[in-house]
């Protein structure tokens, strides 16, 4: 009872530890404490590992960067981004930024950790998305990798699966590198399959909106973005929204965010 005991003591001390915020206060007000369990240069390990065996997969295939005028644009929108998350994150600065498009009909876009995009041609070409509207979801993805939302899924699947004992084992430096690989590649299968939570989207909706009004980009294409999205699910749910779910509440609330994103949408304009 003792022993267990110090072991509660020692994974309750390690839960605090691992609460954190990973941006920056700004316009948009993120600033939640969040769970990350998991060493951050581990995920980012992983995620670029997985990103490589997609690339691996899409170059086999033929659908890898085929389109050079779209990969082109996509390229131009995503670096305007990329160019302003030092705003919310300085070390994203540095993260080793990859952006490729693949031929792809689904409607999907994702950022992995580490700053690893993809684009599938479907949702460039089913909705005609205008360079805005392409900023508003790509901003929106990569908002999800500055707050670090797959790594903080990872923690709550490996806590879900280990349990207290293999938080403690951990903390003290116990043999539990097996442990963590295991957790880390369950963490990895929920980045994407499982959506993100409620929070986790509210926070890349407004972190993401801020962002491409930092680009240059009109705040209010999130809000058209959307409409269309929710347009092409009247006859089958596009694969975006398998992790991403539409709602006429987002909508108005995006709706609500972008005049306070105006002022720094037009600041851009004006440099």
């Amino acid at each position: 009872m003792k022993i267990r005991s110090i072991m509660l003591i020692a994974a309750s001390t390690l839960m605090l530890t691992a609460c954190a915020t990973t941006t920056k206060n700004s316009v948009s007000g993120v600033n939640r404490s969040q769970f990350l369990l998991l060493p951050a240069s581990s995920v980012a390990e992983m995620s670029a590992q997985s990103y490589q065996q997609t690339l691996d997969t899409a170059m086999k295939s033929k659908t890898l960067n085929v389109d050079k005028t779209m990969l082109s644009r996509v390229t131009t929108i995503s670096n305007r981004l990329i160019a302003q998350v030092g705003v919310f994150r300085s070390d994203a600065t540095k993260w080793d930024w990859q952006v490729n498009v693949e031929k792809n009909e689904a409607l999907n876009a994702y950022c992995m950790p580490g700053g690893k995009i993809m684009v599938y041609s479907g949702l460039i070409e089913k909705i005609n998305a205008t360079d805005d509207e392409l900023a508003a979801v790509i901003g929106h993805e990569i908002a999800h990798a500055l707050r670090e939302h797959g790594r903080e899924r990872m923690s709550q699947a490996y806590v879900q699966q280990f349990g207290v004992q293999a938080l403690a084992s951990l903390l003290g430096g116990g043999t539990t590198g097996e442990l963590v690989t295991q957790g880390s590649q369950i963490g990895t299968q929920l980045f994407f399959t499982l959506p993100n939570g409620r929070e986790q989207e509210r926070e890349s909706d407004r972190l993401g909106l801020e962002l491409a009004a930092r680009a240059g980009y009109n705040p209010n294409a999130a809000v058209t973005l959307w409409q269309k999205m929710g347009a092409q699910s009247q006859s089958a749910p596009p694969e975006f929204f398998s992790t991403h779910p539409a709602s006429a509440n987002r909508i108005k609330n995006l709706q609500d965010l972008a005049p306070k994103m105006m002022p720094l949408y037009q600041a851009a304009k004006q440099k």
